[in-house]
């Protein structure tokens, strides 16, 4: 008799960027030492967050030729120094300003996860 399977969900093995780094086989944070130091940070930010995004779709790349596929993404609200995950979005065809194609999800359940369990990553991102 063969042992069955059992997959974990994707939100049960991703909960940190260690997680994802492990999930998708890509290597160290890069030193980014040829940008300019004061847009390391938020270069090393950028990198966690695409691995991030790469392990909880597990595969799946947005079709960017198929305006009905929905592509989802994490929104947030700043306000008075407060920055916080507010909600999830998406769109067909268009990839709002600030989100490129490397960030979006398959779901809404994946973009919500994304926004909230990774805020310090993406604050490093919008915020410096």
């Amino acid at each position: 008799m063969e042992k069955e399977e059992v997959k974990v969900e994707v939100t049960e093995r991703i909960k940190t960027f260690e997680d994802a780094q492990k999930e998708t086989g890509r290597p160290d944070v890069p030193e980014f030492s040829e940008v300019p130091e004061d847009l390391r940070d938020y270069f090393k930010a950028q990198y966690k967050i695409i691995v991030v995004v790469e392990a909880l779709n597990e595969g799946w790349k947005p079709n960017w030729e198929d305006g009905n596929e929905a592509k989802y993404f994490p929104w947030f609200y700043m306000s008075g120094g407060v920055f916080v995950f507010n909600d999830s979005d998406y769109d067909y065809s268009a990839a709002i300003a600030g989100y490129g194609s490397r960030l979006c999800f398959k779901t809404r359940e994946l973009a919500r996860y994304a926004g909230e369990q990774f805020l310090e990553i993406w604050t490093a991102i919008i915020q410096k």
